[in-house]
């Protein structure tokens, strides 16, 4: 009877164990293309991989997830072949691996957006913001081979840009924040002795600048500081191709620099009463940002009366914490610790591939001239969709 109460209290023991055992690890998987592009013509295929930062290289297997659903597969790699429409969607993965007491589960990867485009004409953008003052690339890619003379790009529906030759790359030069938008272009090539005519989809195009405005942070907690000192935080936006070139931070009080400047962004002062701000320097690429006045305390306005008040530093705050952008290169959000690469992050926001009909503008090649058929689902016959099972995610 003893040796049966015993086993009663190690199995309950065991299962009070296991219920404390965390089922999800601070690990996040990442998904990337290693083959294809984020954007492709419905009959290509795209290849996905999943991996996991773990530096003990423990044995993962993957989830695979397209919106909600789980696909079959539980590969590393996902292969998108012969894709179709249907196939359009945000993919992501999960790691997985057997222990003694249950599976642990990584945090899903941020989602990447898979477009499949049934149209004769899509535009390839950039899959992460350009840098203010670069030159970004577009594509305004046909789904046959056959030479483009003439191309034209919008920017929210409205002509920026028009190209006369058979080169379908279009380069936007020394971008700035107002460049930002949805893109889409026009195509026109001649076959079987007709002009045809389409227009893609729109597409995302994002520009980050590499420094953002800095914010600064005041911590006088007396319960993280002594009474007599406070922390200066400078928070910002720090984008840059790698290598990225060191930055320096600088601290005043009343306009006067309270402390050395450092590469750490943060300085513990005196906690006095007075008009706070920092600032945020690049040496190598010659560029600087401040952040506005913050009050501490009961500040004294020492100036004139006479002086007019459109001379005061302005006491506006931004509430906002400055936007996280993830360009190819180095990010470096110095209020967190750095966020995964963002290939996941920004992915560009279009509509449904399901509504990419490629508004065919020529006669119809099924015997008057000019308009190619083709419509928003997928391109009948040629290099369109492939009937059967072909066009199927691989494994589904």
């Amino acid at each position: 009877m003893d040796t049966v109460i015993s086993l009663l209290v190690l199995s309950t023991l065991l299962q009070l164990v296991a219920a404390e055992v965390a089922s999800v690890t601070s690990l996040r998987a990442v998904v990337e293309i290693t083959s294809g592009d984020s954007r492709i013509f419905s009959g290509e295929s795209v290849r996905l991989k999943c991996s996991v930062p773990d530096v003990h290289r423990s044995d993962w297997k993957y989830l695979w997830f397209r919106g909600s659903d789980r696909l079959p597969q539980i590969e590393e790699h996902l292969v998108i072949w012969k894709s179709k429409v249907k196939h359009s969607g945000k993919y992501h993965c999960q790691g997985v691996r057997n222990t003694v007491v249950r599976n642990i589960h990584t945090l899903k990867s941020l989602p990447l957006e898979i477009n499949v485009d049934g149209g004769w004409v899509i535009l390839q953008v950039p899959p992460h913001p350009g840098l203010v003052g670069e030159t970004l690339e577009v594509t305004c890619r046909l789904r046959v081979k056959a030479k483009l003379p003439e191309v034209i790009l919008y920017k929210d529906g409205v002509e920026v840009m028009r190209q006369i030759g058979i080169n379908p790359q279009i380069y936007l030069t020394n971008v700035t924040l107002e460049d930002q938008g949805m893109y889409s272009c026009r195509a026109s090539w001649d076959a079987d002795g007709r002009t045809h005519s389409a227009i893609s989809v729109e597409a995302s195009v994002q520009v980050a600048e590499v420094l953002s405005q800095p914010l600064l942070e005041i911590v006088a907690d007396n319960n993280l500081f002594p009474v007599n000192f406070m922390k200066l935080i400078c928070h910002l936006q720090y984008n840059a191709r790698a290598p990225a070139p060191p930055i320096h931070f600088y601290f005043y009080k009343n306009k006067k620099q309270v402390a050395t400047a450092s590469s750490e962004k943060s300085v513990t002062v005196n906690r006095t009463p007075g008009q706070y701000s920092c600032k945020a320097r690049v040496p190598e690429l010659g560029i600087s940002r401040e952040s506005e006045l913050r009050s501490f305390g009961q500040v004294t306005d020492l100036r004139p009366a006479a002086e007019t008040t459109a001379t005061r530093p302005s006491s506006h705050q931004s509430a906002a914490t400055p936007t996280v952008s993830h360009p190819t290169g180095v990010s470096i959000q110095s209020s967190y610790q750095p966020q995964q690469s963002a290939t996941s992050n920004f992915l560009s926001t279009v509509p449904s591939p399901n509504q990419t009909a490629a508004a065919m503008e020529s006669d119809d090649t099924s015997g008057e001239s000019g308009n190619t058929s083709g419509g928003s689902g997928d391109t009948s016959g040629g290099s369109g969709d492939m009937s059967g099972g072909s066009g199927d995610t691989s494994g589904e």
